[in-house]
């Protein structure tokens, strides 16, 4: 049975979140259709930078991405702590990046805010409330996000109407151990897919980018994304209807600034980063990429990567949940006892998945 997505996504229940959105329709999101001889390559492009552009806007950081042919997944914290600490007229500013907002709202942010009336004045108060937990939701980060690149890809294309399912998928990750799986389950996509065969030759993850931002560039430049514009006369659609309130327009989104991935902190003290250390990250990356080969399933090299050690997952389970994320766990990955904790907080009787989470995350600890 379908679930509401406010029981599916709950800071409460933690902020880490693993999210899959797929287009309809037999054209491609990205990458080169066989069926039209068409490449669509480019958009790759504009997903990996339409999202660090709304995690610079919303109070939501990015950890993984990667982007395929006609779906993508993101590793994702929601911040609600830090959308609280902003002011009212710093909320009022980052909601009009994306929307303009009612006419007094924009009387604000030009300075005429003292013009008005007490009653108006109460009624900005109550929209800089709505606006802040807009601001904070998965949701609406979301929506955002697809209906910008359904109107561009529309627009390519040419059609009208729908481009992307209907609902996102999401899992709640509920503990590091979820995490860690999750990140090298979206970073090895390209692997398992057959697309790359190492972690830096993957292009349009995460995983990539970070190791290219540690080589010397040598003074080149990456080229810039060119979009084209949405047409006026064939509106694109992100979902089935018309959406009530209207998104600026592309060329005012794309000045929008890019916000940097999140960092990685073993130490734990920043509240918004990876709780790993990177090189050990990346040594498990590159282990599990290449045993989910077929030839090397079911081995995780020589010796295991230090970060399994010390998180108590047993790597030969890692390698099967960072190959079968989506098949093994439903709606939340974490350890067992966070499953059962999560069970009594949705009241519900069963989670899919807690059979993969005692092999995987209490293997090692019997």
């Amino acid at each position: 049975m379908t679930r509401p997505r406010s029981s599916l996504v709950s800071v409460s229940d933690t902020p880490w979140y693993h999210v899959v959105s797929r287009c309809v329709r037999r054209a491609f999101l990205c990458g080169s259709d066989a069926h039209s001889g068409q490449s669509f390559e480019h958009r790759r492009g504009w997903i990996v930078e339409r999202v660090k552009q709304l995690s610079g806007v919303f109070a939501i950081d990015v950890a993984a991405y990667a982007v395929m042919s006609n779906h993508y997944h993101l590793v994702v914290r929601v911040d609600a702590e830090r959308a609280q600490s902003w002011s009212r007229g710093e909320v009022l500013r980052r909601w009009t990046q994306l929307f303009d907002g009612p006419l007094a709202v924009q009387q604000v942010l030009q300075g005429k805010g003292d013009a008005l009336d007490t009653a108006t004045q109460r009624a900005i108060d109550e929209w800089a409330e709505k606006y802040r937990a807009r601001l904070c939701d998965l949701s609406w980060f979301m929506r955002v996000l697809n209906e910008t690149i359904a109107r561009q890809a529309n627009a390519e294309d040419n059609v009208t109407g729908r481009f992307w399912e209907g609902r996102f998928k999401s899992q709640a990750l509920l503990d590091e151990q979820a995490v860690l799986t999750a990140m090298a389950y979206v970073d090895l996509n390209p692997i398992r897919a057959q697309m790359a065969d190492t972690p830096e030759e993957s292009e349009h993850t995460s995983v990539a980018e970070r190791i290219a931002a540690l080589k010397p560039r040598h003074g080149t430049q990456s080229k810039p994304v060119t979009r084209k514009a949405p047409s006026k006369t064939q509106p694109a659609r992100a979902n089935a209807a018309t959406p009530i309130i209207a998104l600026k327009h592309e060329k005012h989104l794309a000045q929008l600034p890019l916000q940097p991935l999140m960092p990685f902190d073993a130490t734990a003290r920043l509240k918004a980063a990876i709780p790993f250390a990177f090189d050990d990250y990346l040594e498990l990356v590159e282990a599990t990429g290449r045993c989910i080969r077929q030839d090397k399933r079911g081995a995780i090299a020589q010796h295991t990567p230090n970060l399994l050690d010390r998180l108590g997952i047993d790597p030969e389970r890692f390698i099967d949940s960072a190959t079968n994320l989506m098949r093994q766990f439903g709606s939340a990955v974490g350890a067992p006892a966070h499953l059962t904790e999560l069970c009594a907080t949705r009241q519900v009787k069963y989670l899919r998945g807690m059979g993969a989470a005692k092999r995987a995350f209490e293997g090692r600890a019997a």
